[in-house]
């Protein structure tokens, strides 16, 4: 067991591939000088498409306000139209009601109850006087 054992040759070192690092940073420069490219491009467009957005805004808030000035002054209008409907409306269930057919008569002609004595005033007193 002692024996000697027959040497081994000597390990033949594992040829390494060829390292060729001029190419793969050529690479590696131009995948990154391509995002920087599509990088830029992107933010070009964004900007381009933020300032039409901007712009458009700018030119459509003045019409909003002028609408919303419009809307205001219809709304007021509105109000004011129903508040006439409604009085409107009260004197024409009021014009049909037969309880109140006689004070009606006595506002809008000149016909009165007869059990009602009408009442004249002379002219002013002090000018009756006066002329005399």
């Amino acid at each position: 067991m002692n024996a000697f054992q027959p040497s081994r040759p000597p390990l033949q070192p594992i040829q390494q591939r060829r390292v060729t690092p001029r190419p793969k940073r050529r690479l590696r420069q131009r995948s990154y000088q391509v995002m920087a490219v599509e990088t830029t491009a992107k933010i070009a467009v964004n900007v381009v498409i933020s300032t039409a957005a901007i712009s458009a805004l700018i030119q459509l808030l003045p019409e909003h306000w002028s609408q919303q000035d419009k809307l205001r002054a219809i709304s007021i209008d509105v109000k004011q139209m129903e508040e006439r409907v409604y009085k409107l409306q009260a004197e024409f269930s009021r014009s049909f009601d037969p309880r109140q057919a006689k004070m009606i008569m006595q506002e809008q002609g000149y016909r009165f109850d007869p059990n009602q004595r009408q009442i004249v005033f002379p002219k002013d007193a002090t000018e009756v006087e006066q002329a005399q």
